[in-house]
């Protein structure tokens, strides 16, 4: 299972591309989502200077079928919509895959998060060419449950260690007393505690960003 961050570039007409870009510095959150039939409805969240000029700039918006403000003041503004043209939620339901919410929006683009299949990773980002979306993918990463990535048995002798101190600075308890804990002999703790190292620290390896770069001297 995998992980995205994508940035999605959003065309003029939209109404979200057209007022966030009316007004660059609100920040728009969708709070919710859903497709329907023929129209897209949500609840959108507005942040910034002029939360007022904002709502006032949808509810003039041909985009939007629909605008009910449901709550307002100075600093900011939580309306409910209807849109003929719900690109983003298309592009998802045709993928399979939901996007998290909240969506937040600047200045005409959208920060979209989602975790899923690689399959239905790939797919929407097939679905948003369709629908003429330009995006770029940010970050991915693949997802790993906790509980599958060590063994029962290291899982216990890792929760243990932790629990005595074993990783404390200074260390709350030596390997031969976690050994002893643990109930087994003190060579075979180390080598258990030496296997689940590894796979912590290879996985946490592998989910850093492209381009780390993992030569650089330590200071001093």
């Amino acid at each position: 299972m995998s992980q995205a961050t994508l940035s999605v570039t959003l065309p003029d007409g939209l109404w979200i591309s057209d007022v966030s870009r009316a007004f660059p510095d609100a920040r728009f959150r969708v709070l919710a989502a859903m497709p329907g039939e023929e129209t897209g409805f949500g609840i959108v969240q507005i942040t910034g200077e002029n939360p007022k000029g904002v709502v006032e700039e949808m509810l003039g918006h041909p985009g939007l079928v629909e605008v009910t403000p449901l709550h307002g003041d100075e600093e900011r503004a939580t309306v409910q919509f209807e849109t003929a043209a719900p690109l983003l939620l298309l592009s998802a339901q045709a993928s399979g895959l939901p996007i998290e919410l909240p969506l937040e929006i600047r200045d005409g683009e959208a920060t979209i998060e989602v975790t899923g299949s690689s399959r239905h990773l790939s797919e929407l980002c097939t679905q948003l060419d369709r629908f003429g979306l330009s995006f770029q993918v940010d970050r991915v990463s693949s997802v790993v449950d906790s509980t599958q990535l060590l063994s029962a048995r290291q899982r216990e002798l890792v929760v243990e260690a932790v629990e005595r101190g074993y990783y404390d600075t200074p260390r709350g308890c030596t390997l031969t007393e976690l050994a002893d804990a643990a109930g087994i002999a003190k060579s075979t703790c180390s080598e258990t505690l030496h296997r689940a190292e590894e796979t912590i620290v290879k996985e946490f390896v592998s989910d850093l960003p492209e381009g780390t770069d993992l030569e650089r001297p330590m200071p001093g």
